[in-house]
């Protein structure tokens, strides 16, 4: 089974690139969901942060993700507490799932994870692509994706870590400065398959 680890900024166009890993026949993990999804359903997970935020439930019972994110925005001590409680959960779940796949006899999974390179799961992978963009075109796809202003999408956009630090982080770059969305899904199926053929030969 490959792995292939897919990061980068947002807006860049990493959807384009997985959407393309499963025509493949590839499985995606996406890192996001994951977690949002044991913050639903993970005592464990539910308990530390409690324990190392305070009460964090809604009227429902359920975490409140507004909650925790007013709690650490701004804090860089904390920020970094839920970020390496919430890595740890994640990269547990993460490769259980990975050995589901492996028991279905899947020959290709990526794992779509904006933390890959500071977390320990690029360690996971058998290779690892940055997917990048023109920051400007990342402004107009963010706008366009979520409906926010271009100086909310600009804030958004230069808070993230430099393009250096991904590209220099992980073994392959796909720099999407594609007119069309099908020339760029093009470009990522041609690096995918060239990866595929070097693992197996």
């Amino acid at each position: 089974m490959t792995i292939i680890g897919i990061t980068g900024p947002t807006g860049a166009g990493k959807t384009t690139a997985l959407r393309e890993i499963e025509k493949l026949g590839g499985a995606v993990i996406d890192c996001d969901a994951v977690y949002h999804d044991l913050l639903e359903r993970d005592i464990t997970l539910q308990g530390m942060l409690e324990s190392a935020f305070g009460p964090l439930r809604d009227e429902s019972g359920a975490i409140d993700r507004k909650k925790l994110g007013t709690i650490v925005f701004g804090d860089p001590e904390k920020l970094e507490k839920l970020n390496t409680i919430a890595q740890t959960a994640t990269v547990r779940r993460t490769q259980e799932l990975l050995e589901e796949y492996r028991a279905k006899g899947r020959k290709l999974v990526a794992i779509d994870a904006i933390a890959l390179l500071e977390s320990s799961l690029s360690k996971l992978c058998d290779a690892t692509i940055a997917v990048i963009a023109p920051p400007e075109v990342r402004v107009q796809r963010i706008m366009a994706r979520e409906g926010i202003s271009e100086e909310y999408a600009w804030s958004r956009v230069k808070a993230q870590k430099s393009d250096g630090y991904f590209t220099e982080g992980c073994d392959h770059t796909l720099y999407n400065d594609c007119a069309q969305a099908e020339e760029f899904a093009l470009r990522a199926k041609t690096l995918v398959e060239s990866i595929l053929q070097e693992h197996i030969q």
